[in-house]
């Protein structure tokens, strides 16, 4: 039987663009778009800041003096956050009706930066039965050990829990750990989804 249903938070919860951010940067620093990107993802400084290996002080700091760019920390972090950029009001109310019945839990490839600008402020998040995040645990999606830290949180077996990724590798890595998966594409497909599992909503 179903008992919690675990979502992940960027496109299935707030819709998520890294080009927000990236394309004011352009305009701060007068640099290339392609320079910048590389700068940050290539060169797996971001996905260090995601599994906690740098901390988002650091982050800030290597990027403004690599850019060469004058904006203090908080601005920085408020422009870095603006990719999380509009609700999801779909899923939202989808959670609502689902905790009434179910646990519901969080699980998401996130930094600290995300997390306190967006994320915690969310009216969703005092909803969260468990929350597993990335620069939390050391561990990213598709890791086993970011599942079974969920798991863990809801003391559950994964048979009894539903994951939702709009990324399908993250979903059928739930799924070969025994979660029932479900790739997000849009709210229609996974109400159908839900509905062959039988979650009540």
């Amino acid at each position: 039987m179903i008992k919690a249903v675990i979502f992940d938070y960027g496109n299935v919860i707030h819709k998520w663009d890294n080009d927000i951010f990236l394309r004011e940067l352009v305009k701060l620093s007068g640099k290339d778009y392609d320079y910048i990107y590389d700068l940050i993802f290539n060169t797996g400084m971001h996905s260090r800041l995601e599994i906690g290996k740098i901390s988002p002080s650091s982050f800030f700091e290597k990027i403004i003096k690599d850019l060469g760019i004058d904006i203090n920390k908080n601005n920085f972090f408020d422009l870095f956050s603006r990719k999380l950029f509009q609700e999801i009001k779909t899923t939202f109310s989808l959670i609502k009706k689902l905790k009434k019945n179910y646990k519901v839990a969080l699980l998401s490839n996130t930094n600290k930066i995300d997390f306190d600008y967006v994320m915690k402020k969310s009216e969703l998040f005092p909803l969260f039965d468990s929350v597993t995040l990335s620069f939390e645990v050391g561990y990213k999606k598709p890791e086993k050990q970011i599942y079974l830290d969920a798991l863990k949180k809801l003391n559950l077996k994964p048979d009894e829990c539903v994951y939702i990724d709009d990324i399908k590798e993250y979903s059928d890595a739930a799924s070969r750990l025994g979660l029932h998966g479900i790739h997000y594409t849009s709210h229609e497909k996974l109400v159908k989804e839900l509905k062959k599992l039988k979650i009540k909503f």
